[in-house]
């Protein structure tokens, strides 16, 4: 039995990096910082590293409600700080009285500027307010550089972490019933559309499942993966609870308000 059989072939690659962190702090007994992680990617590395003696894992975003954080890996005699996760934030300026900023605009903005999506982590939005996480290593390259968005002329004024604003995300529980497991029929029921359209979505590029692009209606999806269409939000696929009389599951999702 291996590691790998837990969990599905796309994410094979991802576990050979976390088991490279993992051996690389066993020998050189020292921690190990990655870059920002997704949470489906942040379950992996929890699982990898399980409750092992030698080696540690945190987690760290800004502040407990963000959603991508950095992991740091870490030998038992190491005590972590905030500090070691090399975090900066960043509030934006720009004329909100006039103009309206979205999350894909500022994101694009970000990765024209030739740094991995990985270097940053939240964008979040607080009225008119915005707030960019990124990795303190690329900073001030960042702070330099990003001087527009759009048409808009903005410019960037750093923040303490503490100040970064919480985000809760709140989830209202449904049951559906569907023929089957696949992301067509899944997205279809819990977005009350046609089949057709599910379809043409997912093969659109419009469907992410756990925070990666999926573009086969076929794709087999299972409890705990989080889907976001492009348009109509994102969903969590609790449990499936058994088939009805019809021989259709019975799904419990939740949807975030």
């Amino acid at each position: 039995m291996t590691i790998y059989q837990h969990f599905r072939q796309e994410e094979h690659e991802f576990i050979d990096h976390v088991l490279e962190w993992k051996e690389t702090v066993e020998e050189q007994y020292a921690p190990k910082l990655t870059d920002f992680l997704d949470p489906r990617e942040q379950e992996i590395v929890r699982i990898v590293v399980g409750e092992n003696q030698e080696v540690k894992v945190g987690f760290h975003g800004g502040n407990d409600g963000t959603e991508r954080k950095r992991a740091l890996l870490y030998p038992s005699y190491f005590n972590p700080t905030y500090a070691d996760y090399d975090i900066k934030a960043f509030e934006l300026s720009y004329a909100s009285k006039f103009i309206t900023l979205e999350h894909p605009q500022i994101l694009g903005s970000l990765m024209s500027l030739g740094l991995k999506r990985s270097k940053f982590g939240d964008i979040i939005f607080e009225e008119e307010r915005i707030q960019i996480v990124v990795a303190e290593e690329i900073s001030s390259f960042v702070e330099l550089q990003l001087k527009e968005i759009g048409k808009a002329s903005v410019s960037m004024r750093s923040i303490p972490l503490e100040n970064i604003s919480s985000v809760k995300e709140n989830w209202e529980e449904f049951t559906t019933t569907i023929t089957s497991t696949r992301l067509d029929v899944i997205v279809a029921s819990i977005y009350n559309m046609a089949r057709q359209k599910a379809k043409l979505l997912v093969e659109g590029s419009k469907v992410k499942v756990n925070w990666r692009l999926v573009e086969q209606p076929s794709f087999d999806c299972q409890e705990g993966d989080v889907i976001s269409v492009r348009g109509f939000g994102r969903c969590k696929l609790i449990s499936f609870e058994g088939k009805t009389k019809k021989d259709k599951w019975r799904l419990l999702y939740g949807k975030q308000k």
